[in-house]
């Protein structure tokens, strides 16, 4: 369990291709956005790495004509919904989310329908059709700022993430209508052996993402989102930490803290299994990275209607946050 240096290391292949990536770049003037929990060197060659909305607002920032977004698809739709006029490729268009597909487009609308006098907050990890039957979208970082914002009389319903919803309720004492959605990734975190891992280690300090089940919340000293947790170790006097969320963010930790010891928080009931793992954001490779950009393919194109409906509650919580 303990980790002092990241598994997935650049190899001579990976070297190779991170050369021609990054000339590839300049001569198309693109502008690669990678997420915190791809494999080590896709993050080494990206010009930014970060949660989804702050690599979208990046892209914003960017005179790039093109922007690779090695992530998921719904990252990819955001920063299609955020920058209209560039062209948005991702590596493998098969790279879902389990959270964003527990919310299908059609019961949603038919869930939102059964409470018309609420006002609906939804979690930047969900699909373009959520988005555009959302009026306030949040992040894992500002999700609480976001709820307080509004009266305490004003009804909201919380999609997709359940788990993320029922840590708001209690940390702010708010009733809130929740939709049954979970990410399999932190879900997966066993807390009887997180304990035990605990009792080899008692200087070990938890930390874990709000997208965690509560009985895994509940036992961690710090709960924050991806850039939350990855400024606590940095900030941290302490120098063990369990960590609780998708294990691709123990590259950027290690990077920062390279005299930190890194547990990552054990799953499932076999030992070998890497469940934490997300199956999606894993399915982007290097060689599909380089591929993506070199043919300029798969590109996400969005309806224009849907796109500016999606818009709207992303400019809302920016406004609030």
């Amino acid at each position: 369990m303990e980790i002092k240096t990241i598994s997935n290391t650049q190899t001579a292949s990976d070297a190779e291709l991170a050369e021609k990536i990054t000339q590839l770049k300049k001569e198309k003037n693109a502008v690669i956005l990678a997420h915190y929990y791809q494999v080590g060197p896709i993050q080494d060659v990206a010009d930014f790495v970060g949660d989804s909305l702050g690599l979208s607002r990046k892209a914003e920032e960017t005179d790039a004509d093109i922007i690779v977004f090695a992530g998921v698809h719904f990252m990819g739709e955001t920063a299609k919904i955020l920058n209209p006029s560039k062209k948005v490729v991702i590596p493998d268009m098969a790279a879902g989310c389990s959270l964003a597909d527990s919310c299908p487009a059609d019961d949603f609308a038919a869930f939102k329908a059964k409470h018309p006098d609420h006002l609906v907050i939804s979690y930047i990890n969900c699909t373009a059709d959520i988005k555009a039957l959302t009026d306030i979208i949040c992040t894992s970082s500002n999700a609480r700022q976001i709820v307080e914002s509004l009266p305490k009389d004003q009804k909201i319903i919380f999609a997709p993430d359940k788990n993320l919803g029922q840590y708001l309720v209690k940390e702010l004492d708010r009733e809130m209508v929740l939709w049954d959605g979970v990410c399999i990734v932190h879900e997966s975190f066993d807390i009887d052996k997180i304990l035990k891992l605990v009792e080899k280690h008692p200087d070990a300090h938890i930390i874990a993402h709000p997208e965690s089940a509560p009985h895994i919340l509940d036992v961690a000293e710090y709960v924050g989102s991806t850039t939350g947790l990855l400024n606590y170790v940095k900030n941290s006097s302490d120098k063990k930490f369990i960590v609780a969320t998708e294990p691709g963010i123990l590259h950027e930790m290690q990077r920062e803290n390279p005299d930190k010891v890194l547990l990552t928080a054990p799953v499932g009931d076999d030992e070998s299994c890497n469940c934490s793992e997300c199956p999606y954001m894993k399915l982007n490779t290097m060689q599909k990275l380089y591929d993506c950009l070199k043919n300029e393919s798969p590109e996400i194109l969005m309806d224009e209607e849907l796109r500016v409906k999606a818009l709207k509650p992303i400019r809302r919580m920016l406004e609030l946050s």
